[in-house]
C-alpha cells in the first residue's frame, strides 16, 4: 500500500490545495500533518492573537478531514525531524508541501529535503498554494524579481492562472500514526469554513463598492480576509478567480490589492534579508535615545495627540487588526513624523496583528518608511489631512478615542484647538507637524 505525507504550513484548508490533491493521486493513504514548531515562539513570532486564530484553523481543518474519513495529525518539534518520523511510522514514500517564500520557510524546506533524501524519500514542493502567481514566475529583464509594483501588476494581470481545485471527497489516513492533541485556542476563531462564508458574504455585499469605499475608516468597508489569507484558510488564487468573476470597478480594485500580496511575496522570496534589512535606500539617521523611546511608547499606546493615529493604534490594541488606511497613516507617522526606525513599528505590528505576515508587514512598512519599493520614498502622510479625507465626520476617531466622543464633526481631528474642558484629558501633540516635517527633510537631505 502506497502512503504519502502532506505537511500543512500556511495553507490550512482543503479546497484548492495542490499538495493534498497530488498526495491523494499518488498514494492509497495520506497523512495530513501539521508541526507546531517551537522555533516560531523562540523567534518572537508566536503572538497570542495568531496563536488563538491558528488553534481555530487547526480544529476546523481536523473537522473537515474527519468529515471525509480522515483526521489531522499534529506533532510538536523540529519540522524536518517530525516529518521524517511520521514518514517512517507509516512507511511513506514521499512528502508534499507548499513552496516557502520567507527565509525561515526556505530553510525549513532545505532541512526537510536533506533529511528525507537521507532516508530515500522524495520531497515534492508545490507552488501557487499561498499565492495566485508563484514567486519567481514573473521577472523583468536583468533581474530575478520586480522592484516596482505597476509593471509587476501589468504582467501579473496577464498571467494565466491555473484552475481552482475542489476539496477531496475522501481522505484515508493510516490508523497507526499517533497525534498530539490539537492546541487550545481563545476567542479569535479561524478556519476554512469561516473564511469561505466571509468571502461569499464579501462578494455579495461589499465588493461592488470597494473601489470608492476602501479608504472610508468609519465604514470599515474592507474584506477582513487578511487573516484567512495569511493562514491559508482561503486560497489566494480562488479569491482572485471569484472576484474577477464578480466583475466591476470594486472587483478590479480588490484584485489589485491581492496582487500587492503576491508582489511582496515575490520580493521576499528573492531577497529574504529584507525582513530585517532596508531593501533599497539605507537610512542611518533614525532617532534613538530617551526622547525617541518616549515618542514610540506614545505611538504604541495611542496617545500621540493626533486623533486618527491614536484611534488606529487603539483599534490594533483592542482587535489585533487595523484598517489598511490606518496602517499607512500610523506607519508614516512613526517613521517620518517621529522619525523612528520602521523596524520598531513592524515589530509592534507583528506582536499584535492576527494577520501578521512577514512579507506584507515588513515590506509594507518599508514602502511607507521610504526604504522599500515606493517610487516616492519621501512622501509624508499628514494625519490631520488624512483624517479629514478618510474620516470626514470623525466617526472613526470617536469610536476609538472616547475622550473626544462629545466633539462633533471634523473638529475632532484638531483637538488642540478646542477648550481644555472639551478635550477630557486627551494629550497634546507629541510634536508639531511643521517641526516634524523640517526634521524629516533635514534628515533626508531634502534641503
Amino acid at each position: 500500500m502506497r502512503r504519502a505525507v502532506v505537511l500543512f504550513t500556511g495553507d490550512l484548508r482543503l479546497h484548492d490545495h495542490p499538495p493534498l490533491r497530488a498526495a491523494l493521486a499518488a498514494a492509497d493513504e495520506v497523512v495530513p500533518l501539521f508541526v507546531l514548531d517551537p522555533a516560531v515562539a523562540r523567534a518572537g513570532f508566536d503572538a497570542p492573537a495568531r496563536r488563538d486564530f491558528l488553534a481555530g484553523c487547526l480544529a476546523d481543518l481536523d473537522a473537515g478531514l474527519r468529515e471525509r474519513g480522515g483526521r489531522l495529525v499534529v506533532r510538536r518539534g523540529e519540522p524536518a525531524a517530525e516529518v521524517c518520523a511520521v514518514a517512517a511510522e507509516c512507511d511513506a514514500d514521499e512528502v508534499h508541501v507548499a513552496a516557502a517564500d520567507s527565509g525561515f520557510g526556505q530553510r525549513r524546506e532545505d532541512r526537510l529535503r536533506v533529511a528525507l533524501a537521507g532516508s530515500g524519500r522524495r520531497l515534492h514542493v508545490h507552488d501557487t498554494v499561498v499565492t495566485a502567481v508563484p514567486p519567481g514566475a514573473l521577472t523583468p529583464q536583468g533581474s530575478d524579481h520586480f522592484a516596482v509594483f505597476t509593471p509587476y501588476f501589468r504582467h501579473w494581470s496577464a498571467y494565466r492562472l491555473r484552475d481552482t481545485l475542489p476539496a477531496p471527497r475522501t481522505v484515508r489516513v493510516p490508523e497507526s500514526v499517533r497525534s498530539a492533541e490539537l492546541p487550545a485556542g481563545g476567542p479569535a476563531k479561524g478556519g476554512e469554513r469561516a473564511a469561505r462564508r466571509r468571502l461569499s458574504q464579501w462578494l455579495r455585499g461589499g465588493l461592488e463598492a470597494y473601489d470608492t469605499g476602501q479608504d472610508d475608516l468609519a465604514a470599515d468597508a474592507t474584506s477582513r480576509l487578511s487573516a484567512h489569507l495569511h493562514f491559508g484558510t482561503l486560497s489566494a488564487l480562488e479569491t482572485v478567480h471569484r472576484a474577477r468573476a464578480a466583475g466591476g470597478p470594486g472587483a478590479d480594485a480588490f484584485v489589485r490589492q491581492l496582487c500587492w500580496r503576491d508582489f511582496n511575496r515575490q520580493l521576499l522570496a528573492a531577497r529574504t534579508g529584507v525582513s530585517a534589512a532596508d531593501y533599497r535606500t539605507r537610512h542611518d539617521l533614525w532617532r534613538s535615545g530617551r526622547a525617541a523611546d518616549a515618542d514610540a511608547a506614545a505611538w504604541r499606546e495611542g496617545r500621540t495627540g493626533y486623533p486618527l493615529v491614536d484611534a488606529a493604534m487603539r483599534q490594533l490594541l483592542a482587535e489585533g487588526w487595523m484598517h489598511n488606511r490606518g496602517r499607512l497613516v500610523v506607519a508614516s507617522f512613526l517613521t517620518k513624523t517621529l522619525y523612528v526606525d520602521w523596524r520598531v513599528g513592524a515589530r509592534h505590528f507583528l506582536d499584535l496583528l492576527v494577520d501578521g505576515d512577514i512579507a506584507n508587514n515588513q515590506l509594507n512598512w518599508q514602502w511607507v518608511a521610504g526604504t522599500g519599493t515606493d517610487t516616492r520614498p519621501n512622501r509624508v502622510l499628514n494625519p490631520v489631512l488624512q483624517g479629514r479625507r478618510n474620516d470626514p465626520d470623525g466617526d472613526y476617531v470617536r469610536r476609538w478615542v472616547p475622550e473626544l466622543a462629545a466633539v462633533r464633526g471634523p473638529a475632532v481631528h484638531e483637538p488642540w484647538k478646542l477648550p481644555e474642558k472639551d478635550r477630557k484629558g486627551y494629550p497634546a501633540p507629541v510634536v508639531a507637524l511643521p517641526d516634524a516635517l523640517d526634521r524629516f527633510r533635514q534628515a533626508r537631505g531634502l534641503r
